[in-house]
């Protein structure tokens, strides 16, 4: 998983909306050989064996089930909503998907790297804001104790499903 780094949210993107706004906001990036299109990578992330746990549990603990012809619905933007999440912006190189909750997103970006050949490289990001809960009487508005519990283990799941994401468009 070396390839996979933390970077700035980009400027131009759906997510960096969220950047100020959102309690948090995090951002992974990894190159990857060859033109990949959003579609691609949409599919592969939300199918990758590692998406297929989360999918699982969502199913079980929330009743949002999802398949794999639903992810590839989602990547064909024929989709407006998937498990637990809604589409709340996609274009030909971004997807952002709020949860029903409207308190998480998830953000998946393809975008070729420039260079002197065209699309031989693509970067695939991947990334996640959560907005801070509205304010418990005191006048100040927090993340909650839970978020704070979980942080280490979303940066490193985070890291995970985009690397086994790259994986899987590497080998189609």
């Amino acid at each position: 998983m070396p390839d996979v780094h933390r970077c700035e949210v980009p400027a131009d993107s759906l997510l960096h909306l969220y950047q100020r706004a959102a309690g948090y906001a995090d951002c992974y990036v990894i190159e990857v050989p060859g033109p990949v299109t959003q579609e691609a990578f949409i599919e592969a992330f939300y199918t990758s064996p590692l998406f297929k746990v989360e999918r699982t549990l969502l199913k079980y603990l929330v009743s949002r089930p999802a398949s794999d012809t639903d992810a590839r619905q989602l990547a064909q933007g024929k989709a407006s909503s998937f498990s637990a999440w809604r589409v709340e912006g996609q274009s030909a190189s971004e997807l952002l998907l709020a949860d029903f909750t409207a308190r998480t997103r998830s953000w998946l970006m393809a975008v070729p790297v420039p260079g002197p050949i065209p699309a031989s490289r693509t970067r695939l990001y991947f990334g996640s804001a959560v907005v801070s809960r509205a304010s418990d009487g005191s006048g100040r508005s927090g993340m909650g104790w839970l978020f704070y519990a979980l942080l280490g283990f979303h940066r490193l799941y985070s890291r995970l499903l985009l690397s086994a994401a790259s994986r899987r468009v590497r080998a189609a």
